[in-house]
């Protein structure tokens, strides 16, 4: 089934699949894997990530076997209308998460791993079958560091050692002691194996069994190719599909099989669901209008309101909790909070990882960090993952730490995710009000704080939905329309204030939906004023300036941007709003420029 769905594709991974086969024949149909086929979603089932996804020849030839779909789907693979895609993708039901940007399954399983040993606390496990060349990405290794600091005795990872990677061979070759060395010195149970070994393969899955205080890792010394002379241990063969002549000698070599032998996937336990009913009434924090507090510090705060209504939710940081205030979480619920440590794309893995239990994880850290987990990010969006990543010390106006630690690429990154949302509060009560929101929304949602305390402006009872935005200022004498968000909306309005005892009236409006962005106010306010000026605190490109032309352009309604535009350096707060010309002082000048022409 292997040579025969990638040669009638013409395309696939069918060496790398080769070299697995016994591997994962023995775990699915051996006894080990645990998985109701008509239950893919139930809580109970073990869990089977394909990190190494170009072998997805094998990965649907397996369930192909285990009577999951017919062989006349399984020749539909990397067809267009097909789900079975050429990297597992979360359109078929029996794929945990989308894979293929190697180095992130074991994260994945990581989370899941956490979920069923500390929060469902079930006997369910993960299983991961990584590639040798992947055992080059960082992310492995952060996630092989925590799985150990977590004693996960449920997470199973198989490294399939075939030696020859892409383009030649990989790092480490086939020196499988090596590898064992390595990983155990993490505190890791190693298991070195023939990875075509029926026997060996079987003690090993039972060894993993019996191991209860550290997570287990086998490790297989495999050939790529594995049963096809012409193929087995060649360089040059990755990613090629056999040609028709060249598939019918490879089966001939193979010799006689039963194409409709079908294999049976242990039943898990019985369904137990964990899942706990969620409240519609969330708390609030009932704020002194005018007091400053960070949006962070109501971050921390908004967290520890919100549990009670939502209880499958758990929140992950990157060792910097006393900075992004999710302390204020685990203080309150530790029971229901993962320190990561320094490891973003490790974290965005395992948050990934946790949002297919059915969890609703909010991972914080810097918001110039997330840009090192961009490619998780990515994946989490292609897997429709429903996680909140938050984002603090954004922008220059963090002051004295400098540009290192300063986000200002993160509302461009978060922008460009599929079907993400963007959501960046100015205040308190904003702030609380959007993490609800971002609670209730199902889907990957970007939260974005400022290290600045900044004064409460909002009433308690005022509603933020996705999508909305705040008229701040509005009169019938607007000349121009200052369109803001988060650390700068308080330098619009002390604009605003200026230019009033000028006799010069704007308009100010806090878009704390960036995506979606309400587009209709946006060209309402563009219609009836001379146009729109952008002011941001983060860099030019990708940011709320992009995102408003994009709403307003094609109908002829001018956008003006003010962002940060020079190499930021460290200083005051209001200093650097100074310097990159988005304070108060910079929107009077703008505004008085463009009424002069």
């Amino acid at each position: 089934f292997i040579l025969k769905s990638s040669t009638e594709a013409g395309s696939g991974h069918p060496t790398s699949s080769l070299s697995s086969v016994e591997l994962m024949t023995a775990l699915f149909f051996g006894g080990f894997l645990k998985y109701d086929i008509e239950d893919p979603k139930n809580p109970n089932n073990d869990r089977i990530i394909f990190s190494k996804g170009h072998a997805t020849p094998l990965f649907y030839s397996l369930w192909k076997v285990a009577g999951a779909i017919t062989e006349e789907e399984l020749l539909t693979y990397r067809k267009f209308d097909s789900v079975l895609e050429g990297h597992p993708s979360i359109d078929f039901p029996h794929t945990v998460f989308p894979t293929g940007s190697l180095g992130q399954g074991l994260s994945v399983g990581l989370g899941i791993a956490l979920n069923n040993k500390y929060l469902d606390k079930n006997q369910a496990r993960a299983f991961v079958l990584m590639g040798d060349s992947e055992m080059s990405e960082g992310s492995v290794w952060e996630a092989i560091q925590l799985a150990s600091y977590y004693k996960l005795n449920n997470l199973v990872g198989i490294i399939d050692v075939n030696r020859l990677g892409q383009s030649g061979e990989t790092m480490l070759g086939h020196s499988v002691a090596e590898y064992s060395r390595r990983i155990s010195s993490f505190g890791w149970e190693t298991i070195m194996i023939d990875g075509h070994s029926f026997r060996e393969i079987i003690n090993a899955y039972s060894l993993a069994e019996s191991i209860i205080d550290k997570p287990t890792m086998i490790i297989a010394k495999t050939l790529k190719g594995k049963g096809v002379s012409s193929l087995e241990d060649k360089e040059g063969w990755h990613g090629k599909a056999l040609k028709q002549e060249d598939f019918e000698k490879a089966v001939a070599e193979l010799g006689v099989f039963d194409k409709d032998l079908k294999g049976k996937i242990r039943e898990p336990q019985e369904f137990t669901s964990s899942l706990k009913e969620e409240s519609d009434k969330p708390k609030f924090t009932n704020y002194v209008k005018e007091i400053e507090i960070s949006t962070r510090q109501a971050y921390g705060n908004a967290l520890k309101n919100l549990y009670p209504s939502f209880p499958n939710m758990v929140v992950l940081d990157g060792e910097v909790k006393n900075s992004t205030f999710a302390e204020t979480f685990e203080k309150e619920y530790p029971e229901r909070f993962f320190e990561m440590y320094i490891a973003e794309q490790n974290m965005a893995g395992v948050a990934g990882g946790l949002s297919q239990t059915d969890k609703i994880p909010f991972a914080s850290t810097f918001s110039a960090f997330w840009s090192r987990a961009h490619d998780q990010i990515r994946m989490a969006g292609i897997a429709s993952a429903n996680i909140k990543f938050v984002g603090s010390h954004s922008g220059v106006s963090i002051g004295e730490d400098g540009p290192s630690q300063m986000g200002l690429e993160d509302i461009s990154l978060f922008r460009s995710i599929w079907e993400s949302t963007v959501l960046y509060p100015c205040d308190a009560i904003s702030t609380e009000k959007l993490v609800v929101e971002a609670a209730k929304h199902k889907g990957l949602v970007y939260l974005r704080t400022t290290r600045k305390e900044t004064p409460v402006i909002y009433d308690l009872d005022e509603d933020f939905p996705i999508g909305g935005s705040k008229v701040l200022k509005k009169s019938k004498e607007d000349l121009l329309t200052v369109v803001t968000a988060g650390i700068t909306v308080f330098e619009a309005i002390g604009a605003y204030q200026k230019l009033l005892g000028d006799g010069i009236f704007i308009r100010v409006i806090d878009v704390y939906s960036i995506k979606p962005i309400d587009r209709d106010v946006l060209l309402e306010t563009g219609k009836s004023t001379k146009g729109i000026i952008v002011v941001e605190d983060h860099y030019s490109e990708g940011g709320l300036a992009d995102a408003v032309r994009e709403a307003v352009s094609s109908d002829g309604i001018k956008v003006w941007s003010l962002a940060v535009n020079k190499k930021p350096k460290s200083g005051k707060p209001d200093e650097l709003l100074n310097y990159e010309e988005i304070n108060a002082d910079a929107i009077v000048k703008k505004v008085k420029r463009i009424l002069s022409v």
